[in-house]
């Protein structure tokens, strides 16, 4: 890995994602004011933006590099990590609901090491978890503005994302045990 291949605009996109910790971290110090729970709100926003757009350039600028298959799910999982820790420490979320997200991130971590360890390369995010990624996100950001835990939309997102956890998850292992499989073939 080359420098330039480091610092160019897709994967400095997933750097500045990974630095949004920072703020989040103020607003979280202050959330009982409703100003600093909104902010935490824009944050997620503003992560998501930054989330499409350095996929988006990584396409079509040709800038896909074995570091941005490592920052960019590694920022992703950061800030969620982040806001679903703080939310679980102020009982704004289920037990069971932070322990399937968790879960989810420390087992796809775990095996991510080890497959690239086994294969020397590291399995890329697949378009599931993303859509996992973006379902929490958007259960995560109800939750922040205090939409009812009742209403159709917090329940429909909240299911959505149950479903993903576990599909995700699912799809995830499979295929690094085709991936392993395949390359111990070779």
């Amino acid at each position: 890995m080359n420098v330039k291949n480091i610092f160019n605009a897709s994967n400095t996109l997933s750097f500045v994602r990974l630095l949004l910790v920072i703020p989040a971290w103020i607003a979280f110090n202050n959330f009982d004011e409703i100003f600093y729970r909104y902010s935490v709100a824009g944050i997620g926003i503003i992560a998501a933006i930054t989330d499409i757009l350095d996929g988006y350039l990584a396409r079509k600028l040709n800038q896909i590099t074995e570091f941005g298959k490592i920052i960019d799910p590694l920022a992703d999982k950061v800030l969620i990590a982040f806001v679903v820790i703080n939310l679980f420490l102020l009982n704004e979320m289920p037990d069971y609901y932070f322990y399937m997200i968790v879960g989810r991130d420390l087992l796809i971590l775990l095996g991510g090491i080890i497959v690239t360890k086994m294969i020397g390369k590291v399995l890329p995010s697949d378009y599931l978890g993303k859509a996992t990624v973006l379902a929490v996100s958007f259960v995560l950001l109800t939750i922040l503005l205090n939409v009812s835990r009742e209403s159709l939309l917090y329940l429909f997102l909240y299911y959505v994302s149950i479903i993903l956890i576990f599909a995700s998850l699912t799809n995830y292992l499979i295929k690094a045990y085709r991936v392993v499989a395949t390359s111990k073939k070779i």
